[in-house]
């Protein structure tokens, strides 16, 4: 299942033939280079490597450029694997670009939300408050977390204050409503995860409704 990488630039709206508005969100999709195969013969699975975005010769440590000059390509910032069912269909330096999904296509979004810092439990998992009034002192606890003597312990798992955000999503069926092949652009209907100028991965819907 190929997909490709994008940066997220941002929202708009768009307006179909009927002058009805949908809201999209701008994914920048820069080329990628395939920089190596894998097969279930040499690596245990069938998978592509790919390349994406431009870097200095100074930020590429030796390993790496050993890797790139082997597939004979340019020095990338980014490298990915998608699992294929062929790799014979593909070939080391072959270049993917946004053409591989069209207009009214299903499509997964993955990518790393918003970090919010350490929060409480009613804003990280919408837990209720307490009362305002008649003395009560409880406003915004995170309530009871343990039993009695026994088991004498806290439980693994309870909803309790910690870290909210910056972790993978995986925003699963959204709409391609336009693909600007020639700036590189994918407008997608609704919102996908991460702040502006985010890295995010494209991928053919794996549960699409047909």
């Amino acid at each position: 299942m190929v997909g490709i990488i994008g940066k997220k630039i941002g929202m708009t709206q768009v307006f179909n033939e009927e002058g009805i508005v949908t809201a999209v969100t701008v994914v920048e999709v820069t080329p990628m280079v395939v920089a190596q195969i894998k097969t279930e013969k040499t690596d245990g699975y069938n998978a592509i490597q790919v390349a994406s975005g431009d870097v200095k010769d100074k930020h590429v440590n030796k390993p790496m450029k050993g890797h790139f000059n082997k597939a004979g390509i340019s020095f990338k910032k980014l490298l990915k694997e998608f699992r294929v069912e062929n790799p014979a269909e593909f070939k080391v330096g072959q270049t993917i670009t946004a053409d591989i999904f069209t207009d009214g296509q299903k499509i997964d979004v993955i990518g790393t939300s918003k970090g919010k810092g350490t929060t409480g439990p009613i804003r990280r998992y919408n837990q209720s408050r307490g009362p305002e009034t008649h003395g009560s002192k409880y406003h915004r606890g995170g309530g009871s977390i343990g039993a009695a003597s026994y088991p004498a312990r806290v439980f693994k798992g309870m909803p309790m204050a910690g870290r909210m955000g910056n972790e993978q999503v995986t925003v699963l069926n959204l709409e391609v409503v336009k693909v600007d092949t020639e700036r590189n652009l994918l407008l997608i209907k609704g919102a996908v995860p991460g702040p502006k100028n985010g890295r995010i991965t494209i991928r053919k819907a794996i549960k699409a409704v047909k």
